[in-house]
């Protein structure tokens, strides 16, 4: 924003540019552009190419197109990065050469207090990123007490999640439950003491409900599909992780692309017939250096991988190694 509001250090910046391997008249696509920070790092390497940058947060938006009004090259649109094809199309723009997403919440969508994302502040119970939709405080209001303690089993890794799926419905039915502080204090009330002293007890439930809100882990199931498949051959996907459960969703869709056949292992020849689409360009997930982790604790749990799209006679010599 023009007040500088929406501040974020771009997790390995570096690390990301090597893995897109961005070449001067390449199109690229920033899938979550923030406040334009990997977005910048391409645009900068970009001569005759193409840069569109996406974010589904009107600030971020504004930020990002802000931070590259001095890139002619770049394109900055609101939008969810699982309807890239879509904004492909609407562009004119068909197969791109390398695609970014930096997943997870941005570090001004924490640092407002007023977007409702922290518990370390009170604040009206929002958490959407695109600042439309229900919130998280109309959620909590609507959903029964077995799927609450789904979701926050599920997002948020959470061991204690029927005792505080079992607290908020009794709260919510003397009164709403309308802000952060008052669902913290719900959570940690809900968390035994001796969790408590281990780490804060509203970090899991706060992921949780979170990635509800926005419906992140189906954004970003359909966005790695729309993304590959808008990728040219030689093409290029990284994707910056936060958390278990996108760092698993990544590894695992990257290695079937990168596997082919779906034969039974003690078949002795593949006769399933398909071909591995891409090759890893990270053998293992890249993470921050020591320095960075210093500089920028945010970086602390990201993770980096990367694939690259094969061309078709590139399937056939990868399937007979």
């Amino acid at each position: 924003m023009s007040d500088g509001r929406f501040s974020h250090l771009p997790v390995m910046r570096a690390e990301c540019m090597k893995a897109l391997a961005v070449r001067p008249d390449g199109v690229y696509l920033d899938g979550t552009a923030g406040g334009g920070g990997h977005s910048a790092a391409i645009a900068e390497r970009l001569t005759t190419g193409r840069l569109i940058a996406i974010d589904r947060d009107p600030d971020a938006v504004q930020a990002a197109g802000e931070r590259l009004s001095s890139y002619p090259q770049a394109t900055v649109v609101q939008g969810e990065f699982a309807s890239l094809e879509q904004i492909l199309d609407r562009l004119g723009v068909g197969q791109v050469d390398g695609i970014l997403f930096d997943l997870g919440v941005s570090s001004h969508q924490l640092d407002a207090p007023e977007r409702g994302f922290s518990y370390r502040a009170d604040a009206p119970l929002d958490m959407r990123m695109s600042q439309s939709g229900m919130t998280a405080a109309e959620l909590l209001a609507a959903l029964p007490e077995e799927e609450l303690s789904r979701i926050l089993w599920e997002y948020g890794e959470e061991r204690f999640s029927r005792q505080i799926a079992r607290r908020i419905v009794c709260a919510r039915e003397e009164k709403p439950i309308l802000t952060t502080g008052e669902l913290a204090k719900l959570i940690s009330g809900a968390v035994p003491a001796r969790a408590r002293r281990e780490k804060n007890p509203c970090k899991r439930s706060f992921q949780a409900i979170r990635i509800a809100v926005n419906g992140e882990l189906t954004q970003l199931s359909e966005g790695l599909d729309a993304a590959f498949r808008r990728l040219a051959a030689g093409g290029r996907l990284a994707v910056l992780t936060f958390h278990s459960l996108e760092d698993r969703m990544v590894k695992q869709r990257f290695a079937a692309w990168c596997r082919g056949c779906v034969c039974p292992p003690d078949c002795p020849v593949c006769i399933c017939g398909q071909k591995p689409q891409a090759k890893p360009i990270t053998k293992k997930p890249v993470t921050a250096s020591p320095e960075e982790l210093e500089e920028n604790h945010r970086s602390h749990s990201a993770k980096l991988r990367a694939v690259e799209r094969l061309a078709d006679e590139q399937k056939g010599q990868e399937n007979a190694e």
